[in-house]
């Protein structure tokens, strides 16, 4: 499922027009997206939790040449399915 497909479930099931939900869709993937730099985590009960990890330093090795390179430490986001997500699934 993509976007627009994501804002045409959203419109046929709030019975809304597609424009509103792709507005709300919009509202809602902008405040988690702030509420994730600000390292805040976002739990949707009964969906799962995002958040954001650090991930450490390392040392690579680039797979063309062998030579080793430095990797530079970065915040990735991550997901922790809920329970009610889990069940649906299984």
């Amino acid at each position: 499922m993509n976007k627009s497909e994501l804002t045409d479930a959203i419109a046929d099931e709030a019975d809304i027009s597609r424009a509103s939900a792709a507005r709300a869709l919009d509202a809602a993937l902008t405040a988690i997206q702030e509420s994730l730099q600000n390292g805040e985590p976002v739990a949707l009960v009964g969906f799962g939790t995002l958040s954001v990890r650090e991930r450490a330093a390392r040392t690579g090795r680039n797979p063309r040449t062998g030579e080793q390179i430095e990797i530079a430490a970065a915040k990735l986001p991550a997901f922790k399915p809920g329970k009610a997500l889990k069940d649906a699934l299984n």
